[in-house]
């Protein structure tokens, strides 16, 4: 028990000589030797009130002499005039911006507001013109425009003058003009008051100086800066001296640092001398020895365990806690005393916890020294100890990451980035509160999950190779699956990639089958209409045909010639669409509306082919930012293809609804013909359910429907049950 005591007694005597050093390291340039007049703070807030007290006091800016002063130079005339462009650039845009609000007093018959507009356009038109005439009208109006802005920047410095004399309202000043001998004095300047704080100017010292030349912003008629304008002021020198007497110090809020700085610098003579006192009594009462040591054997036996890096870094990281700590508590006995004047009870007890939480982490940094230096002093040991630190079994992780060197460098590069970069260690070097948090999540949670990174990422190395042997073509070697993880599921998923290689090549095989049959019906889809031309105007060539057949033949070949035409422009229009090369103009529009209008115009077709045609739209409108245009073409080429494909004397049912965020437009028919099994390759160029191509139709309808649809970022998709065909078209809507 006597051996503990003596190691606590250590202990703490250890704690405070280290609290004394770094708090004369960090403050004693700022006490020893100084009053309060004397510090940063004090000295800034000096200089400020001197630069405002010759500015706006002693030498303020006189506006009007300033404003006789006003020179306007030749290239300052032109800079204004072309300020805007040439005069005819200026002219456009005035006209240009009163054109719409005069044709819109014009549609509402406003005749006032507009011979109204149309005289104040005039008059800035004028007022251009006028400009770009007249040297002298244009240095006019910069003339006015700088003493305007010269009034203004007065009359704020005057407002800003009573502010000055109320905020420092505890200094006084007296001083004397050199050359012209008048003299100022602070309303407040009586011989008798008791003076804590004076400086002086003049012989023999330095005088004081002020300048009031000032930079003047100018500001156009939209209040926007448009230049700087420089005031030349005077120089003037003056002999005097600004004090603070005491009275007024102590109505002022300045008091309140004033009693904070002389009780913190005693607080701290006090601290530094009592180290001094705690350094000699370590070495002449506390003596400490490694026998004190020992009596923490549990505890010593506990932090030997730990892997020999993780000791020493966590003795680092004591240390650096205690030195946090330390500076807290130096910095809330410099800048709180005076706060917790009034409230003794909540200062000290502040004091003693911050006095415990260095007390200790100072301990266990002490502690941690004298245990790592006695572990590598044992010589013997220290090769077991370095083969279960936490970087050896780093290592041993790495080898399998060096498989692949690129990805390992990549791997510790973004690790390093990604750590060093990371928010936390801001917060660390900016706090010590937060960098206790920081070190212990990085430590207990950031170190193991980097061990487990680098075994995970020499499996992945791993993957990788056996991934080139399938890449090569030899895929009898199935890679091995470990455990659950991510790399885990890749490697099954990989193992699964020789079915979809066949599936691949299974696909490629379509691919090449419908690039035959589009260059085949594109071919047959082109040659048919243009033999029937040739063919019909070879026979119109024939002087002997009568007047009935030379009619048939040319409407033969105005059919034909059509049908080509349309074929081209279909072709043209889905290769625009499919290589992006397309616009769309895209409006908020009514698709109820725009869903009627597109049935409407087919129904007497619907009648005539005995089509029995059933609609569903909402009552209300069901708006989309869409292209109306394109999207008409989509629906239009639905309702024709349903015209031309559907059986005959069968019902159709076209309908339109909103579908949670969408709006959904459904088109469903019996077919005439035979749909087959490749219902996906319907939206193929060229690729009609008509496999016998008996209609006349492009085989572009739904390809270009398709592209149009995809454009707007919706989904068309087909369904097919035996006979029935239906068609959904997803467009996105605005509710």
């Amino acid at each position: 028990m006597k051996t503990k005591g003596k190691l606590l007694l250590t202990l703490f005597l250890i704690t405070w000589v280290a609290f004394a050093f770094t708090s004369f390291t960090n403050k004693g340039q700022q006490y020893i030797g100084k009053s309060y007049f004397d510090s940063e703070g004090f000295q800034s807030m000096v200089n400020q009130y001197k630069d405002q007290l010759g500015r706006l006091i002693l030498m303020p800016l006189d506006a009007e002499k300033a404003i006789e002063n006003i020179t306007v130079s030749k290239s300052e005339v032109e800079h204004y005039r072309n300020y805007y462009g040439t005069i005819a650039e200026q002219i456009e845009s005035i006209q240009y911006q009163y054109v719409d609000s005069i044709n819109q007093a014009e549609v509402e018959g406003n005749v006032t507001l507009k011979e109204q507009l149309i005289k104040e356009r005039d008059s800035k038109i004028a007022d251009i013109q006028q400009n770009f005439n007249s040297d002298e009208y244009v240095e006019e109006k910069i003339r006015n425009q700088r003493a305007q802005a010269i009034r203004s920047y007065v009359a704020e410095q005057q407002r800003q003058t009573k502010d000055f004399l109320n905020e420092y309202s505890y200094f006084t000043y007296s001083f004397t003009n050199v050359e012209t001998g008048e003299t100022i004095e602070s309303p407040h300047n009586h011989k008798d008051l008791s003076i804590v704080y004076s400086e002086k100017f003049g012989k023999p010292k330095q005088y004081f100086s002020v300048d009031n030349t000032v930079n003047i912003s100018l500001y156009d008629n939209y209040d926007a800066v448009t230049e700087e304008y420089i005031v030349q002021g005077e120089i003037g020198k003056f002999e005097g001296s600004i004090s603070i007497p005491k009275t007024l110090l102590a109505s002022s809020h300045m008091e309140r640092d004033y009693s904070n700085f002389t009780f913190a610098k005693w607080a701290f003579y006090l601290i530094w001398i009592t180290g001094i006192v705690a350094l000699i009594a370590l070495f002449t009462f506390a003596k400490p020895s490694w026998n004190q040591f020992r009596s923490l054997e549990k505890l010593e036996s506990s932090f030997s365990s730990w892997p020999i890096d993780l000791r020493v870094i966590s003795t680092i990281i004591m240390a650096y806690i205690a030195l946090a700590f330390m500076d807290s508590l130096a910095n809330m006995i410099q800048h709180n005393v005076n706060y917790y004047v009034n409230y003794w009870v909540s200062y000290n007890v502040k004091l003693v916890t911050y006095g415990i939480t260095t007390f200790i982490p100072t301990s266990l940094t002490i502690l941690g020294v004298v245990w790592c230096w006695r572990a590598i002093r044992d010589v013997d040991n220290v090769p077991n100890q370095l083969k279960n630190a936490y970087f050896y079994k780093m290592a041993e992780g790495v080898k399998d990451l060096l498989i692949n060197r690129s990805i390992a460098f990549q791997t510790l590069f973004v690790l390093g980035t990604a750590f060093f970069a990371g928010i936390g260690i801001v917060g660390a070097f900016m706090s010590g509160e937060l960098a206790v948090i920081y070190l212990i999540l990085f430590f207990f949670i950031a170190l193991p999950a980097f061990i487990s990174f680098l075994n995970r990422m020499g499996y992945l190395n791993r993957i990788i190779k056996q991934t080139e042997d399938m890449a090569e073509g030899r895929l009898t070697t199935e890679i091995k699956v470990k455990g659950k993880s991510p790399l885990a599921r890749h490697a099954k998923n990989l193992n699964h990639l020789r079915e979809g290689v066949r599936k691949s090549v299974s696909e490629q095989a379509k691919s090449e089958r419908l690039k035959t049959e589009l260059i085949t019906n594109v071919s047959h889809d082109l040659r048919t209409p243009l033999t029937s031309i040739i063919t019909y105007t070879d026979l119109l060539k024939n002087p002997n045909l009568s007047d009935e057949e030379r009619k048939q033949y040319i409407d033969v070949l105005d059919k034909k010639s059509a049908r080509l035409k349309t074929l081209i422009e279909d072709l043209f229009e889905v290769s625009k669409m499919a290589s992006g090369n397309i616009e769309l103009t895209k409006q908020r529009i009514d698709l109820t509306q725009l869903f009627k209008q597109a049935i409407g115009e087919h129904g007497e077709s619907f009648k005539d082919t005995g089509l029995d045609m059933k609609v569903t739209a909402p009552d209300q409108p069901l708006w989309a930012y869409v292209d109306g245009q394109k999207l008409w073409r989509v629906l239009d080429n639905l309702v024709v293809n349903t015209l031309k494909y559907s059986l005959k004397g069968s019902r159709v049912y076209l309908t339109l609804r909103q579908n949670g965020r969408d709006a959904e437009f459904v088109v469903k028919n019996i077919s005439n013909y035979e749909l087959g099994d490749h219902v996906e390759e319907l939206t193929e160029r060229f690729k009609r359910a008509d496999a016998s191509r008996h209609t006349d139709g492009s085989g572009l309808g739904l390809a270009i429907a398709q592209s149009i649809v995809d454009l707007h970022n919706g989904r068309l998709k087909i369904d097919v049950d035996g006979d029935l065909f239906k068609v959904t078209v997803t467009i996105p809507s605005d509710y």
